[in-house]
């Protein structure tokens, strides 16, 4: 499957051939997307719809994020495979542990999520997140080999071109020529990133190397899901008469709400003469947890009183599955009786409307299941369009639960009279992350976005005995603003390291701020909303070289003075760092890290 290309995409114009895949894990279900990048040619964004036993996948296109580990850890089923017939029956006779949902154990504890930590299924034992996730990033890895083998003129000679290493770098790889584009909600950032590179390090897809890292870019689903968009037609009044437009993707765990509108004046990286529209955010971006498998969860939490008493609670676990498969996805209407088929003929129990293998429900209450996630996405859509200065008039939704009726029945209901039109595309919505996360990187429409707290280190200023606030902290910030890519922030330190360190090495701590003040700059003012973000380190070995001084505090000993700078800018959506410095009044420039704390926002 071939999505249409933008007329005005150029080609590539790199020297080697290049494959860029796209990996959306889910919460349910996963998707790939590639494109295949030859020099002189204009790329195609292209979607994986061949998998093992995809007989049981709907479309074929994405497969179920679930896999079976045997008692001694070792994975045994993933995807489609997971599913197939008699697959249950074999896990409870062999013992397997069935792990899924596993994606929401990497999200960042809040007070949010507290809610319904108890409700996602636990990690095999013995088995970290990380584990997991590599576990199945290695089972998409070997679809797309295999796909791409299989469709493409040549494909075992294609896919040995990609992942050979080039004899004219020194420094290649194998698999050199893949690039990755991993997408993840719009709620995560530094730490849940940092997890998710070490599960494809530990996936073997990316040596544990700084090129095999930058080989590995991350997207949110939100700006995905609008690269997906404009890929498939915008609204006319989007581009031309310069509205925003609000991007709801609807998924399996979260839902995930950005809103953006084209950049006046910009074009975006595949421009050509004339250029095509450059995008810019324009709210903060949301994140919340009432996806599809929130709708299993309160249908389940119904299913468990109400069948309290009954001989069949004993198969509510089934029951979950069978309302799962077709009744969830089927439901459209609260005035008809909803029947959830799990059984046989025999299975009868008039007490609790079950017949011949069939529990009968009211559509009112399947409706209350999705009751809270409409809720949510009809007014956290209001609350940003009040935000923006932009006039919006267009939402549209895509995402694998967009693929209830009810759900965008129900969205367009409610914001249908506050002038809101919302716009559902019809070609592989499901497939929007993955396809919109390819167009991420060959087109990288967004040039500004927005920092979703503020940022800065927090430091001592010089003690002035007159000033006694001076004793207090400042924080130099970045704040809740528009921030381009080539925009960059700075602080400067100095640092006295003793010629006794084994290792030298600079760091300054970053601290987030996520409270509501829009100008934050005393640490000791709303205490509890300051947090750790991460550190940034560098290498200061080439200090060695300089002349020492001796220590003045009384101590025995010397040391250095380095004053220099920490720079931090966003590439792409990720945090980057630099040391600058300066040498015999040279400006000097070397590598820097970002070390996250966990749980960082």
């Amino acid at each position: 499957m071939v999505l249409p290309n933008p007329s005005n995409r150029l080609p590539y114009n790199g020297t080697r051939r290049k494959l860029v895949l796209a990996f959306d894990v889910g919460t349910t279900y996963s998707g790939i997307s590639y494109s295949i990048l030859d020099p002189g040619q204009v790329p195609e964004i292209r979607g994986v719809t061949r998998f093992p036993a995809n007989e049981y996948i709907s479309g074929a296109s994405k497969i179920p994020t679930v896999m079976y580990y045997d008692k001694e850890g070792r994975v045994r089923a993933v995807g489609a495979e997971a599913i197939q017939d008699g697959m249950h029956e074999t896990a409870l006779e062999e013992g397997w542990f069935k792990t899924e949902w596993f994606k929401l154990l990497i999200r960042p504890k809040s007070g949010q999520t507290s809610s319904f930590t108890d409700k996602i299924p636990p990690l095999p034992p013995g088995k970290s997140i990380i584990q997991v996730l590599a576990s199945f990033l290695q089972y998409l890895q070997t679809c797309a080999e295999a796909y791409i083998k299989g469709t493409h003129a040549n494909g075992a000679a294609l896919w040995d071109s990609l992942t050979l290493p080039s004899n004219s770098n020194s420094n290649s790889d194998s698999g050199s020529g893949i690039e990755y584009v991993i997408s993840h909600p719009n709620g995560w950032e530094g730490y849940q990133q940092t997890q998710i590179r070490q599960a494809v390090v530990l996936a073997g897809l990316v040596p544990d190397t700084k090129h095999g890292h930058a080989r590995v870019l991350f997207v949110t689903e939100g700006e995905a899901s609008l690269h997906f968009t404009i890929e498939n037609g915008l609204p006319v009044g989007v581009v031309e008469d310069g509205e925003g437009i609000i991007v709801v993707d609807a998924g399996g765990g979260t839902i995930d709400i950005s809103a953006y509108c084209k950049k006046v004046g910009a074009s975006g990286k595949g421009s050509g003469k004339g250029g095509w529209e450059a995008f810019e955010e324009i709210a903060i971006p949301q994140c919340h947890f009432f996806g599809s498998v929130f709708v299993s969860i309160n249908a389940r939490m119904f299913l468990d009183a109400y069948l309290k008493d009954s001989d069949y609670h004993d198969e509510l676990d089934n029951i979950v599955r069978c309302f799962d498969k077709s009744t969830k996805i089927r439901f459209n209407n609260d005035q008809q009786p909803q029947f959830i088929r799990f059984g046989g003929t025999r299975d009868n129990d008039q007490a609790y409307n079950i017949k011949f293998g069939q529990l009968k429900l009211s559509g009112t209450d399947v409706a209350k299941f999705f009751e809270p996630s409409v809720k949510c996405i009809a007014d956290s859509v209001l609350k940003m369009a009040a935000s923006t200065q932009k006039p919006i008039k267009h939402v549209v939704l895509v995402g694998g639960f967009s693929a209830s009726d009810w759900l965008v029945s129900k969205v367009s209901q409610a914001l249908r009279p506050k002038g809101l039109n919302v716009v559902h595309p019809e070609n592989y919505v499901n497939k929007a992350v993955s396809d919109g996360a390819v167009s991420f990187y060959l087109d990288q429409r967004v040039k500004t976005r927005i920092a979703k707290v503020a940022y800065g280190p927090v430091y001592n200023i010089l003690y002035d005995p007159k000033k006694v606030d001076h004793r207090q902290r400042e924080a130099k910030v970045i704040t809740h603003t528009q921030v381009s890519e080539e925009q960059k922030f700075s602080f400067n330190l100095v640092r006295r390291p003793s010629t006794k360190s084994t290792t030298l090495k600079v760091n300054a701590d970053v601290w987030c701020y996520v409270g509501e003040d829009a100008n934050p700059r005393w640490k000791d003012v709303d205490r509890g909303n300051y947090r750790k973000l991460c550190t940034v380190e560098a290498d200061a070995s080439f200090l060695r070289q300089r002349t020492p001084k001796k220590n003045m505090d009384g101590t025995n000993g010397e040391h250095w003075t380095f004053a220099f700078t920490f720079v931090l800018w966003f590439s792409a959506t990720e945090l980057r760092a630099q040391l600058v410095w300066k040498e015999d009044g040279v400006e000097k420039k070397g590598p820097a890290s970002i070390v996250y704390e966990p749980n960082d926002i």
